[in-house]
């Protein structure tokens, strides 16, 4: 029979396990204070970035926005998409909550589709750096069309991944049926 570690002892090592991001790394994060400040407009400069733990590991993040919105710049009226970002990221990564407070900020945003994806897909690019980024957006339809748009980075790195992919597009290949996601 072994004998039991002490409480103190296995407590030891869960938290040298699950030690996770010290105090010191989340302390510039202007995020999880008391009061969540939303945006009323466009604004780019709430996006944060944090620290790759692993930047030398080649590894997918993806995100998911259901509840996009921006406005029609022409009539003023809302439209409505998922979007979906999806990188390879190098030294930095993109902090979601600043990201979900990001893009509530295009909801009074008057701006073309394209227009937002690319704007998306620039100013995670400019936070970031990342090896690879693509942003897709899947807009309702209104008048009876709906526009897919589909923004792309990339360092040079992955340069054949991005002319790859762009060659490539579908609307629908590189995103996610809705009832999967829930």
């Amino acid at each position: 029979m072994t004998a039991k570690k002490p409480a103190s002892a296995v407590k030891k090592v869960r938290q040298a396990k699950n030690s996770g991001r010290n105090p010191e790394e989340l302390k510039n994060f202007k995020l999880g204070e008391s009061q969540t400040d939303y945006p009323s407009t466009y604004s780019p400069e709430v996006l944060e970035a944090f620290d790759n733990k692993h930047p030398g590991k080649i590894a997918w993040t993806t995100f998911i926005c259901t509840e996009f919105t921006s406005l029609c710049p022409k009539t003023g009226q809302p439209d409505f998409a998922r979007i979906y970002i999806n990188y390879i990221a190098d030294k930095k990564m993109v902090e979601s909550k600043s990201l979900k407070l990001y893009l509530f900020s295009f909801r009074n945003h008057g701006d073309f589709h394209e227009d937002c994806v690319q704007k998306i897909c620039d100013d995670l690019a400019r936070l970031m750096n990342p090896h690879y980024l693509e942003v897709i957006g899947e807009f309702t339809p209104r008048g009876g069309i709906a526009i897919f748009p589909y923004a792309s980075y990339s360092t040079k790195k992955f340069e054949n991944l991005r002319d790859q992919r762009m060659m490539n597009y579908a609307p629908g290949k590189y995103s996610m049926e809705l009832a999967k996601l829930y």
